[in-house]
């Protein structure tokens, strides 16, 4: 079916993106990354995300179950596939190759 060939790349500029971020109470860290991936997401991904901010201490069980090891962690569930970014979300440009939005020269 012609018509429903897509361009490289488009699926990720129109996808849903689900994001979860783990944190570990308001340290600087925990909230210089939950800052830092509001702003990508609004200049990236505006409308089209849901971002959801987890703090270890208060929902320790979900941290367990998704064997968060270090915080702040970022999972990407979708688009597939799942990827996990650790750090305070500072680096832009492994943020946005991350979330499979790198930047294309």
């Amino acid at each position: 079916m012609a018509g429903e060939l897509e361009q490289p790349g488009s699926r990720s500029r129109q996808a849903k993106y689900l994001l979860r971020l783990y944190v570990s109470g308001s340290t600087l860290k925990s909230s210089l990354a939950i800052e830092n991936i509001k702003r990508v997401c609004e200049q990236h991904l505006k409308g089209r995300y849901d971002l959801e901010v987890v703090d270890i201490y208060q929902q320790a069980k979900l941290a367990r179950d998704e064997q968060i090891v270090a915080v702040p962690t970022l999972i990407k569930r979708l688009p597939l596939p799942l990827r996990r970014l650790v750090g305070d979300m500072s680096n832009l440009k492994k943020v946005l190759f991350g979330l499979d939005l790198g930047m294309r020269e």
